[in-house]
């Protein structure tokens, strides 16, 4: 039996792990805790860093394993293709290239290069010299650690003090102790999440995102995206561009962007599963197995092998992840009757006395939904915090 290794076992890998699983595989998963939820889906659990390739790279070796795909973290992505690139695995891209992908600082200056759209940035590797910046800017700015996800590290500023104390806390939270720091674009935000197959955009999922108490935390999907007709093209050529330049391999390609003045600007991208169980309002949407797709994708398979047509139109549909508004015990989760139709499967961890710590990241569990017309997901998806509520003991 072929052994595929999962680089993390949170709830956000286990659509990918028991994708392996069905594809047949012995699903090895890795990750400095424990006690995740994920590791119980898999047939064995390693202890290992993921964000540590040469640990990761290591077990690789003395599991004997064949495949590595991503967990749902860029860490996870950038270890996968150092992997690759050690062991000649197939399904990822060079070490190099996902650096540029996955890495802030880098892939502004690809962007910059290649006229991509997205906002213009600076990077810095100093405190001094992000300060004397200062007096090259204007307000708000937003500041990044180039390495991170979820929001970690990002703070939007409107004046020098905070501006100073945001740079220094990029700078202590950033492994590779670099930042960016860009104009903050007031806009809508939104993701582009595309399959990659010869270089081209084979299909593509699109959905509006909302964040909860936590501005840089997406909590809310919902789809079809607002005004996607109006910049898909844009966001295809830039998409196959980049694909073509840095000669990247068949898989998932996913964007988020923030739409200002009926324009796209790109701010992230990334080569991996995303987050809080995403393949499944994808897979409802288009009518596919996307969990599948990257699993194979990044396990080398012929793309003939797993690629199936997707639906013609993406169907209405997302996700919300249950948040809590202040630290403490759960004593329930009411959800209002306007909206037990809309929940179509859930998957949810909390308990009566589950102990939120730090309520502006931890979750309690996620809800899938659909919708029968746009104006119902968007009104839905506004008022969704007020719709389910989170009571404390």
């Amino acid at each position: 039996m072929k052994k595929l290794l999962v680089l993390n076992g949170s709830h956000s890998d286990i659509p990918l792990i028991k994708a392996g699983k069905a594809r047949g595989y012995h699903v090895i998963t890795s990750g400095n805790n424990p006690d995740l939820i994920g590791h119980s889906y898999a047939d064995e659990y390693v202890y290992g860093d993921f964000s540590d390739p040469e640990g990761m790279l290591q077990i690789f070796k003395d599991k004997n394993i064949d495949f590595v795909c991503s967990c749902a973290n860029d860490f996870g992505a950038i270890t996968a293709s150092y992997l690759s690139g050690n062991l000649k695995l197939p399904g990822h891209d060079t070490y190099e290239n996902t650096l540029t992908i996955h890495h802030k600082d880098k892939f502004k200056e690809f962007s910059d290069k290649y006229e991509i759209h997205t906002p213009k940035a600076k990077s810095f590797d100093s405190v001094d010299s992000a300060l004397v910046y200062a007096d090259n800017i204007t307000y708000p700015q937003i500041i990044k650690p180039i390495d991170l996800t979820g929001g970690k590290g990002v703070t939007t500023v409107d004046n020098y003090e905070t501006y100073k104390a945001a740079v220094i806390k990029a700078f202590e939270m950033s492994k590779q102790k670099r930042i960016v720091i860009e104009p903050f674009i007031k806009g809508t935000y939104h993701s582009f999440s595309t399959f990659i197959v010869d270089k081209k955009v084979y299909t593509y999922f699109s959905d509006n995102e909302y964040s909860y108490l936590n501005p840089f935390l997406v909590t809310t999907s919902a789809g079809t995206a607002t005004g996607v007709d109006k910049v898909s093209k844009t966001l295809i050529e830039d998409t196959e561009k980049i694909v073509d330049i840095l000669n990247l391999t068949d898989g998932v390609f996913h964007i988020q962007y923030v739409m200002a003045d009926s324009k796209p600007y790109i701010l992230e991208i990334t080569r991996r599963c995303s987050g809080d169980f995403y393949p499944v309002p994808v897979e409802y949407g288009l009518g596919i197995n996307w969990s599948d797709w990257i699993v194979s994708s990044e396990c080398g398979l012929p793309t003939a092998s797993y690629i199936s047509k997707p639906y013609t139109k993406q169907l209405l549909g997302g996700r919300h992840c249950i948040m809590g508004n202040h630290n403490g015990n759960v004593q329930d989760v009411t959800i209002s009757e306007e909206l037990k139709d809309n929940i179509y499967d859930s998957f949810t961890w909390w308990k009566p006395g589950y102990e939120i710590k730090n309520y502006l990241v931890d979750k309690l569990g996620v809800l899938f939904l659909k919708y029968s017309s746009y104006d119902e997901m968007i009104s839905k998806s506004e008022r969704i915090t007020d719709l389910i509520k989170v009571t404390y003991e």
